[in-house]
């Protein structure tokens, strides 16, 4: 079964999931071959599907390294499902990059209940943040997560609420160079997307209305269940889990403030679910419940998936 398949870390997990990643990838692709007559499109889809399945091991490795959950795979086979089912997040390039430099940033923000090089971490964190702003405005929402961090650990510091400014500059500087220098559309691109829409009419088919129903209630069940036992984590863990908490709600703020409005932009939920889900399977002493809930999610994921091809 499904749940007993990933309840351990195994290299073959890993392998079934990549493997998931790069046929459904592929799969979804063949809606429009065009891509396949010029070889610099090839080359780009194939590094985009690089960045996805280093996006899927980075959740891994943020799950494993910081104690959010036990030594399982189900946090990179949910992200990896939810992938599955909201296929337009195979082709959004944007949304692809800025969560990849978002959880570039959020691996050092979860890290620093270490307290080792908090500085470092945090001017890390931001010039992730502010990269990943570059590719989807609104993931500039994040930045809010870093001071977060710098209340929950390292307040005490004034200088720890001005390295976030730092990075600004840094990231400022080196894309009015770019857009000097090399290409005068990226300052375009991006007063492009500093635009809100509360339009949420995007749907282009049912499939797509059923897949935000469905992922909706998981969201729910996941995020309530991670409310209550808050609580019950080890003191230390507490601020760990926390921040996944405003990451999840951070990630449906980007969703509902982004114009031209499409399912893609959940992506930025994909990782604090996956660790919501994970608790809550670990949580469950009723095998079936566990194989129940991760069936049932692959079910439907795969329904409307193919129903999109």
């Amino acid at each position: 079964m499904i749940a007993s398949l990933f309840n351990k870390s195994r290299p073959i997990n890993y392998v079934l999931i990549g493997l998931m990643l790069v046929v459904f990838y592929f799969l979804y692709l063949t809606k429009d071959l065009s891509w396949t007559g010029q070889y610099h499109q090839i080359a780009e889809k194939i590094v985009f599907l690089g960045v996805l399945t280093a996006s899927v091991f980075l959740v891994r490795f943020i799950t494993k390294r910081n104690g959010l959950s036990k030594d399982n795979s189900y946090a990179a086979f949910f992200f990896a499902v939810f992938l599955i089912l909201f296929p337009t997040v195979l082709v959004n390039t944007n949304v692809i990059l800025s969560n990849f430099f978002l959880l570039l940033a959020l691996r050092r923000l979860v890290s620093m209940q270490s307290m080792i090089t908090p500085k470092e971490k945090i001017f890390d964190a931001s010039l992730w943040i502010f990269v990943a702003t570059v590719f989807h405005f609104w993931a500039i929402l994040f930045l809010v997560l870093v001071f977060i961090s710098v209340i929950f650990h390292v307040s005490g510091d004034y200088r720890n609420w001005i390295i976030p400014f730092i990075a600004l500059f840094a990231v400022g500087t080196l894309f009015l160079m770019t857009v000097l220098l090399i290409d005068h559309s990226l300052m375009d691109f991006v007063q492009h997307q500093i635009r809100v829409s509360f339009d949420f009419t995007y749907f282009e088919n049912t499939f797509q209305n059923v897949a935000l129903a469905f992922f909706s209630s998981v969201a729910v069940l996941f995020f309530a269940t991670q409310l209550l036992s808050l609580s019950n984590r080890p003191l230390n863990m507490q601020s760990s889990y926390k921040k996944i908490i405003f990451t999840f709600l951070l990630g449906v703020g980007i969703y509902v403030l982004s114009a031209d409005k499409n399912n893609s932009f959940l992506m930025f939920t994909f990782f604090p679910l996956a660790v919501f889900g994970t608790n809550f399977l670990e949580s469950q002493e009723n095998k079936w419940v566990k194989e129940g809930v991760l069936g049932t999610i692959v079910v439907v994921a795969l329904i409307i998936f193919f129903g999109q091809l």
